[in-house]
Formats: C-alpha cells, structure tokens, sequence
C-alpha cells in the first residue's frame, strides 16, 4: 500500500444500493460507504451498537427520520446520528437519484494531530485560511 487511494463512487459500481468506499481504497481507521438511492426509495430503519455516524447528501434530497423527528437534507446537508440512535434515511424526490456519503467510526476524536510539511511556504496561508 503507498499510503493514498483515489477513487470516485462512479467507479466502484453501477445501479443503486452500496458503493464499498472502503474497501475499494484501503481505509481502516473508520467505516465509508456511498449509497445510491433510487426515486421515492424508502430507507431502512436501523441503529448500530458501537459506530455513529455522519451523513453526507452528495446529490439530491433525503429525507431523515430520527424519533419524532422528520426532515429534508439537500445537497451539501450533514446529519450526524450516535451509535444506538434510530433512523432512516430515504429518498425524498419523485423523480431524481439520491447519492449519499455515510461516514462512520467509534471511540472519538483524536484530536487535531496535522502538520505542514512545508511552514516556511504555507504556515501563513494555512493561518489565513481559517480554522
């Protein structure tokens, strides 16, 4: 492995349901998965013991149920969801895909552990960038 993977969900696989993001690029230190819904696909309520997880809507609009609560995401939208928490995710257009990127893991942050490897050239760019 040389330590990098580049990939795009469009190549690992055609036609709905699980894009194995993982797998197909080496990740081991979290779970990710793309997911292609269909128009009008009701999602699957479900829960997890240990892994929460981070819900990211690439194309289209979801429609998230948590609890009482049920909303739309567009494009761009994050949901984050604790481990043993219900809920589903669904399509909720009549007529357009829905592409997600779920994000999961457990046992926390790690706290912030980046350094540049070039601070003469970028550490003022990096400051100015934000935080």
């Amino acid at each position: 492995m040389s330590g990098y993977a580049f990939g795009s969900l469009d190549e690992l696989g055609d036609g709905y349901g699980f894009r194995k993001v993982r797998r197909e690029l080496g990740i081991t230190a979290f779970g990710v998965n793309g997911i292609v819904m269909p128009p009008g696909f009701e999602g699957f309520l479900h829960f997890h013991e240990r892994q929460d997880e981070l819900y990211f809507v690439h194309r289209g609009r979801a429609l998230v149920e948590i609890g009482a609560e049920t909303r739309e995401v567009g494009e761009g939208g994050l949901v984050h969801v604790e481990a043993t928490t219900a809920r589903r995710v669904s399509n909720a257009s009549d007529s357009e895909d829905l592409v997600l990127l779920v994000i999961g893991g457990k046992n926390g942050y790690v706290e912030r552990d980046g350094h540049l490897v070039d601070p003469e050239h970028d550490l003022a760019r990096r400051q100015s960038f934000g935080s």
